[in-house]
């Protein structure tokens, strides 16, 4: 950590999900340019450790243990935050878990807790936030994903969460703009953090570790880079969104079924299988848009 500057001097920061990844470097990084910052989530022993981390740096940091899945841990968390700094200008909602599985595979115990945690947890955090961060003309950044643009075959209960936080902060930022409340969604691609640990599902766990191993994949770092660019403009300025990607993702990402999970699984006359025996579901999509477009035209021309 670099020693503390004053871009964010006199501003008070609350960071969810700050134990490890996104929201530790986050948190770090705000601290670094002079906001004072609480750092909150579950792992106690964690927090304590980022928040010495700060302190040595010369940064200020609250330690605050909560599940922001439970409505009175909320409730609490944004009451410690006032009262301990009389204040809050940014809120960052990173809190969030990604159980990648196909739809006829996943649990729902598995759909449950992403939608809790990733979604509702994120708007319970906002609201119970929201009349400090109004009071202050304070700034909300909630970390979606790419997810949140292109729903990919075996991500359908993530991709659903992330659709909605970007759907959320979009009608929310039309209800605050006016308060001078800033709202700034960041959507990153792959990003090498603990998110992939919790998949549950075997096959898919071992596809995004491939993937991971094949490429230079955003740090957690980069992405806290980008959220001090949005919370650090000039209060005339409101970054709506950022997406980042590693240089070398492309825009879809490629998701692979394994087949070896349901042998009876039709394969379509348009796909390709690799060596491995799973089936590539790019050459469906290309041959579905091929068709969607062939359909438009069709449409127009009867149209005439």
């Amino acid at each position: 950590m670099t020693a503390v500057s004053s871009a964010l001097a006199g501003k008070v920061a609350l960071v969810t999900g700050a134990s490890s990844g996104i929201g530790e470097a986050t948190a770090v990084a705000l601290a670094a340019a002079g906001a004072k910052v609480a750092i909150a989530a579950r792992r106690a022993d964690r927090l304590e450790a980022l928040a010495a981390r700060i302190e040595k740096a010369g940064g200020t940091a609250l330690r605050i243990e909560a599940d922001v899945t439970s409505n009175d841990d909320v409730t609490a968390m944004v009451d410690k935050v006032v009262a301990e700094w009389s204040r809050l200008d940014i809120l960052v909602n990173n809190a969030g878990v990604m159980l990648l599985s196909p739809a006829a595979e996943a649990m729902l115990d598995d759909w449950r807790r992403m939608v809790e945690l990733n979604l509702l947890a994120l708007m319970g955090v906002t609201k119970a936030a929201l009349p400090h961060l109004r009071a202050a003309k304070g700034h909300i950044v909630n970390v979606s994903s790419v997810a949140g643009r292109v729903a990919n075959p075996g991500a359908s209960g993530y991709a659903a969460t992330k659709f909605g936080v970007v759907g959320f902060s979009e009608s929310l930022r039309r209800e605050v703009y006016a308060d001078k409340v800033r709202v700034t969604v960041i959507e990153p691609g792959l990003v090498r953090t603990e998110l992939g640990d919790h998949i549950t599902n075997p096959a898919f766990k071992a596809d995004l570790d491939k993937r991971l191993a094949a490429m230079e994949a955003l740090t957690a770092e980069d992405i806290a880079a980008a959220i001090f660019y949005a919370v650090s403009q000039p209060a005339h300025v409101n970054v709506n969104e950022i997406v980042i990607r590693p240089t070398d993702q492309e825009r879809e990402r490629r998701q692979i079924f394994r087949y070896a999970s349901n042998p009876a699984r039709r394969k379509s006359p348009h796909s390709s299988t690799s060596r491995d025996g799973s089936l590539a579901i790019d050459a469906e999509i290309r041959h579905r848009r091929r068709r969607q477009v062939e359909a438009s035209v069709e449409a127009l021309a009867v149209g005439r």
